[in-house]
C-alpha cells in the first residue's frame, strides 16, 4: 500500500516515479489474491451462492454442494493446467519481469494456487460424500 501511495505522490507531485513499482504492485496483488483464495478454500469461506439452502432439505443441500464442488474442482483443475502450460511458454521464451527477473518465478503462484484449491475442493467432496453416507456431521481439516 505504501509503495502504491508513494508511486502516486511521486508521479503527481514530482513528475517521476519508480520504473518497476507498477509491475511490482500488480504482482503483489496477484500473489495476495492467490494466497487469499487458497486460504478461503481451506477454511470453506469462499464465495458460495446458497439461496436454495433455505428451502431445500439437508440431504438435497449436501447433494447440490457436492455438484457445485465437482464443478469447482473441474474449473480450478483446468485453470491450473492451462496456467502451467502458459508458465512453460514463459520459461521457453525467457520472459522477464521487474527488469531482470524470470517471469515464470513471479507467475508460479497461479498454477500452484489453483492446483491446491482444486485439491481442497476434491477433499471437501470426499468428506461430504462420507458424511452423507455415514451421517457424521463433524468437520475435518483439509
Amino acid at each position: 500500500m505504501l509503495l502504491a501511495v508513494a508511486q502516486i505522490v511521486l508521479r503527481e507531485v514530482f513528475s517521476t516515479g519508480f520504473i518497476w513499482a507498477d509491475e511490482l504492485i500488480k504482482l503483489l496483488v496477484l500473489w495476495l489474491a492467490m494466497v487469499g483464495s487458497v486460504a478461503a478454500s481451506r477454511d470453506n469461506r469462499h464465495i458460495r451462492i446458497d439461496a436454495l439452502s433455505h428451502i431445500l432439505p439437508d440431504t438435497a443441500i449436501k447433494l447440490t454442494r457436492i455438484l457445485v464442488d465437482l464443478f469447482a474442482v473441474a474449473v480450478c483443475a483446468v485453470i491450473a493446467w492451462f496456467s502451467y502450460q502458459y508458465l512453460l511458454l514463459e520459461i521457453e521464451f525467457e520472459d522477464k519481469v521487474l527488469i531482470d527477473t524470470p517471469a515464470w518465478i513471479a507467475h508460479l503462484i497461479v498454477p500452484l494456487a489453483f492446483a491446491v484449491i482444486s485439491y481442497r475442493f476434491a477433499v471437501s467432496i470426499a468428506w461430504q460424500v462420507y458424511s452423507l453416507i455415514t451421517g457424521d456431521e463433524s468437520e475435518v481439516d483439509t
